[in-house]
């Protein structure tokens, strides 16, 4: 099925994005971003799913990524970078306004393509990273001070670091230490440690994923390492600057949240769970739905593929039924 994908570049926003697609040109368009570490290859079963019910679906290997275009710096990976980038993908297919699913940092990028431009957005769904407000008088780095060094966001800071503990594996390796993450906690590595020697490697392979899927990935990684990835971590005290504008402002595209109850970071009182059941979140994203899959974890549209390529189409199928 996933073998019918077309693969072509397109410039945008001065880079070139390798960009998967499949379905009908004259349908409505879906844009799927995935997170890290992934490519486009990480919405596979929502593309064959969403094409086959007349959708126009597109996944782009996001700047940093596989195929696609990798500035060295990490000042080429802000929010404004990377939404320009989605603007950019829209404007090529003549979209004034498309239907967008982001993963992880591709949520991210959603999130502020809602806050910046909603009127290209018809309805957004978010996987496993809520929005949350920023905090005007502290930077990230230094709220991620008080989880310590082991953080893995604090270890991707530093350039070269990251990337020489991953050398220390090979890349088929590091995909399973993230992929099959059953983690619950914020990744936070003992001290001396770093996260990828801290990750494990389970015995056996789950049902979701196959040894080939996996080096799929491996194999992309391999040629474009990881430093374009590690540098949207390295970018993220200059996202909190150019957000400065929009401090206050809510997301007013309708919505959807999907995740995991065993995603990343559910541990504790301040989990995610907790916080995208609270009003606190209502309260910033008015037009929402929440979507909590039982025994989910991170990489939630791989793993719960039939339930979340589901979730997607009725909401936007609702979305669709309105407007038109």
């Amino acid at each position: 099925m996933t073998s019918e994908v077309r693969e072509k570049k397109i410039k945008t926003n001065g880079v070139w994005l390798n960009v998967a697609e499949k379905g009908d040109n004259r349908g409505p368009l879906i844009l799927l971003l995935h997170g890290f570490p992934e490519t486009w290859f990480s919405w596979r079963h929502q593309i064959d799913f969403l094409s086959s019910h007349c959708y126009h679906v597109v996944a782009p290997d996001l700047r940093g990524y596989a195929d696609s275009d990798s500035p060295p710096s990490h000042e080429s990976y802000t929010v404004s970078h990377l939404v320009a980038d989605v603007i950019g993908l829209l404007d090529h297919y003549g979209t004034a306004q498309a239907f967008v699913a982001g993963h992880d940092w591709g949520a991210i990028i959603g999130w502020t393509l809602c806050l910046f431009r909603p009127d290209r957005v018809k309805g957004f769904i978010s996987l496993s990273v809520p929005y949350s407000p920023r905090d005007p008088n502290l930077k990230p780095s230094d709220l991620l001070k008080s989880f310590g060094d082991g953080l893995y966001i604090t270890q991707f800071q530093e350039p070269g670091r990251a990337e020489a503990s991953f050398a220390k594996h090979d890349c088929s390796t590091v995909m399973k230490k993230f992929l099959l993450l059953t983690r619950t906690d914020f990744l936070v590595a003992p001290p001396d440690t770093e996260i990828i020697d801290d990750l494990e490697v389970p015995s056996t392979l789950p049902d979701w994923i196959t040894e080939e899927e996996i080096q799929v990935y491996a194999d992309k990684f391999q040629k474009s390492g990881f430093t374009g990835p590690l540098n949207y971590y390295r970018a993220m005290d200059l996202n909190w600057e150019i957000l400065a504008p929009w401090q206050g402002y809510k997301i007013v595209v309708p919505t959807k949240f999907i995740a995991g109850d065993k995603d990343i970071g559910n541990e504790g009182a301040n989990g995610t769970i907790k916080y995208v059941k609270g009003e606190m979140f209502k309260s910033i994203v008015p037009n929402l739905e929440v979507v909590v899959i039982e025994d989910g974890h991170h990489f939630i549209q791989q793993e719960k593929s039939e339930r979340v390529s589901e979730e997607i189409l009725s909401f936007f199928n609702k979305l669709r039924n309105t407007t038109e």
